[in-house]
């Protein structure tokens, strides 16, 4: 079922099953269409938001999932098709039965990791209708109404009608990418980088190391030689901060790309909006010092089934938009669409420029000409991905903070209810003039030992501040920890983790989070497993 029919669908749903309370104005003096009560909100229709919502409905408890976009599963169902996983064997719960259901739809008997975007929308959905959850589509936060530290409902706005809704909830889980309704209910959080010193990391902060990275001599300037002539797009103004240094700076966001060269199923790729050629004068002077070989020197192309593909940033200058996402975490809904924007046209534009420009090597050009958007794939966003990578945006300051040393087994976290197991990863920050030459900063790639835990109360916020919330995304983490733990599986592992929560916190705990003992979660885990 597509996500319109899925809306209608769940929208109707939810005007039976949840008794309406009358109208009003919500706290900016807007006219509220209706008030809805539920026992738990899920804010965020996200690979971890579904899971959330089908593991509470799970547990016997009246749900809503709330999704500002008409898709489902964020990055899962968004082109992530190359599962960001070296350990299999830490994932368990709904997250492993999602991987389970994709490879039964390969006709495999064992998991699967890569999968097309609609075979993981498909799974998303069916979750949804097993689970009869309520959804409400194209919605997203306005305000949220907290007294002391009980968050008792949320305003919310239908982009395509203007529509208002009051939510009351019991408890609330943001499984957004960008912690939206974390904010509104006033939690603490960071955004960007802490120092080394904060926390006593190695690899937070300031970074310039080789990865990702930009050989030594690529001129910076529009005339080489020249830096009155300006500086190429792409590399910003300014010094690069001391090594170690703390800012607002956030790594770089992209889009997964999906791409085909199967001739019956493909769509040209033609000159986008805005298109502008200087855009990618950078990876010309890099073509210049490294002649690429193949597409696969110039991204990280994976193919994926049924002739499709993943493709990520790779190299000094690739898909990753480096410095241009900074005003995201906290920017206004305006702000975002437009950030999106720019990364659209961006990448669109670079596949492009790199199929047309006569100035590209003819081998590349000429493997590029052998792609082009899927017809079966976003066929609601123009057969391209409507879903940005949002790599980090707010972090809580939670009841605790998960931080480097946890990740390598330095400091064990006593309340488990994850494990974490990628690489501690980050990508660049900003690009910059370092001794005349074009440098990136902020790549970080470090791998771990073993598999950690990831703490309970790193999904709380304080107690003072909200005790009916979880955050399992935006959770409680350094920027170098979090760079390990922000991996889709572990997303779904935390979610329904919060799910268990919420429930327990409801029947036993007084509707308080903090009150809710691991050891009580991770049973009813095992009980439903």
């Amino acid at each position: 079922m597509k996500a319109r029919s899925l809306f209608i669908c769940s929208l109707i749903a939810s005007l039976t099953l949840f008794q309406g309370c009358g109208t009003g104005n919500d706290s900016k003096g807007n006219k509220v269409t209706e008030t809805y009560s539920v026992d738990i909100c899920v804010y965020g229709g996200t690979s971890g938001g579904v899971i959330a919502a089908y593991a509470a409905k799970r547990e016997g408890k009246k749900v809503l999932l709330i999704e500002p976009t008409n898709r489902l599963g964020g990055l899962t169902s968004g082109g992530l098709g190359r599962t960001d996983l070296i350990r299999p064997e830490v994932i368990d719960g709904l997250s492993k039965d999602f991987y389970e259901r994709i490879g039964r739809y390969y006709g495999k008997s064992d998991i699967q990791y890569a999968f097309e975007p609609k075979v993981a929308l498909q799974v998303f959905n069916d979750y949804i209708e097993e689970g009869q959850v309520d959804v409400l589509y194209n919605t997203r936060i306005n305000s949220a109404l907290k007294k002391g530290n009980t968050l008792k409902e949320i305003t919310i706005e239908n982009t395509k009608n203007g529509e208002i809704y009051k939510i009351k909830g019991k408890i609330f889980i943001d499984c957004s990418y960008e912690g939206d309704l974390m904010a509104d209910a006033g939690i603490s959080y960071t955004v960007g980088r802490e120092s080394t010193e904060q926390y006593g990391e190695s690899y937070n902060g300031v970074q310039m190391l080789t990865n990702h990275q930009f050989p030594d001599g690529i001129d910076p300037y529009k005339v080489k030689g020249d830096p009155s002539s300006g500086l190429l797009y792409g590399i910003m103004p300014g010094k690069m901060g001391e090594h170690g240094a703390g800012g607002k700076d956030v790594q770089a966001y992209n889009f997964r790309i999906t791409l085909t060269n199967d001739p019956a199923n493909m769509i040209e790729i033609t000159k986008p909006d805005n298109y502008d050629s200087t855009r990618y004068e950078l990876m010309l002077r890099l073509f210049e010092v490294n002649p690429p070989k193949n597409l696969n020197s110039c991204f990280i192309w994976s193919e994926m089934p049924n002739n499709k593909t993943d493709i990520n940033n790779r190299g000094g200058f690739s898909t990753d938009m480096i410095g241009a996402n900074w005003e995201y975490p906290d920017g206004s809904y305006e702000t975002r669409e437009k950030i999106f924007k720019d990364h659209l046209d961006y990448t669109k534009g670079m596949l492009y420029f790199v199929g047309h420009d006569p100035r590209v090597p003819e081998t590349l050009r000429n493997e590029m000409l052998q792609w082009g958007y899927p017809k079966d794939e976003y066929e609601d966003s123009d057969h391209f991905t409507p879903q940005l990578y949002i790599r980090e945006a707010r972090r809580m300051l939670g009841a605790m903070v998960m931080t480097q040393d946890y990740c390598e087994g330095k400091k064990v976290a006593n309340d488990p209810v994850a494990i974490g197991e990628y690489t501690m990863d980050s990508h660049n920050c900003g690009r910059y003039v370092v001794n005349g030459m074009v440098k990136n900063e902020g790549n970080v790639e470090i791998g771990l030992k073993e598999p950690y835990k990831i703490s309970y109360r790193s999904i709380t916020p304080k107690e003072d501040e909200c005790k009916n919330v979880l955050v399992p995304f935006c959770l409680s983490a350094s920027h170098i920890a979090f760079g390990s733990i922000r991996m889709e599986p572990i997303f779904m592992v935390l979610s329904e983790a919060s799910a268990i929560a919420a429930s327990i916190a409801i029947d036993d705990c007084g509707c308080c989070v903090q009150k809710v003992k691991y050891s009580d979660i991770n049973e009813e885990m095992k009980k439903i497993r």
